[in-house]
């Protein structure tokens, strides 16, 4: 709770900072339990859920996007071989990755955009995952909002 207090005031500080005050609005996936907080006056832009409910994709004004979403752990994944495929994709140069017991953090340029990914696995075996991306020349506005974004991303 207290690093959900910490993400939520760090969003509102660097919001704060900028021209617009964002409220923060918490997603919840209906079918895997999988939820972050983001400030919902950037995403303003819901698009149309999958058939499969494993979550949802928001843009913003200015080109930038956030999904979170589950998915079944089929391939028993790891924290190492989510970060070894991730590397992997076609278009990506992954410019920073971090792993831990049960997550992995990806970050780069993606098809000449900026990307940020935290995918979590949780103990029922499902992988949580967030993932924003923002044309390069945002950087500045996105940089510091995304670490603690990612953060609250959370999974039963």
């Amino acid at each position: 709770m207290r690093a959900f207090l910490l993400c939520l005031s760090m969003i509102a500080a660097v919001l704060a900072a900028g021209a617009a005050q964002a409220k923060p609005f918490t997603y919840v996936n209906e079918r895997f339990g999988t939820s972050a907080t983001f400030p919902d006056e950037i995403f303003t832009d819901r698009q149309e859920p999958p058939e499969n409910g494993d979550g949802l994709k928001w843009l913003s004004k200015d080109g930038t996007s956030i999904a979170i979403y589950g998915s079944y752990n089929v391939l028993d994944d790891t924290p190492g071989s989510l970060e070894k495929s991730g590397k992997a994709l076609p278009g990506r140069t992954v410019t920073y990755a971090r792993t831990g017991s049960n997550w992995v953090v990806l970050s780069g340029l993606e098809n000449g955009r900026v990307f940020y990914e935290r995918l979590v696995i949780g103990p029922t075996d499902i992988i949580h995952g967030i993932q924003i991306t923002y044309p390069e020349a945002l950087k500045a506005k996105y940089d510091p909002l995304v670490g603690a974004i990612a953060s609250s991303l959370r999974g039963p």
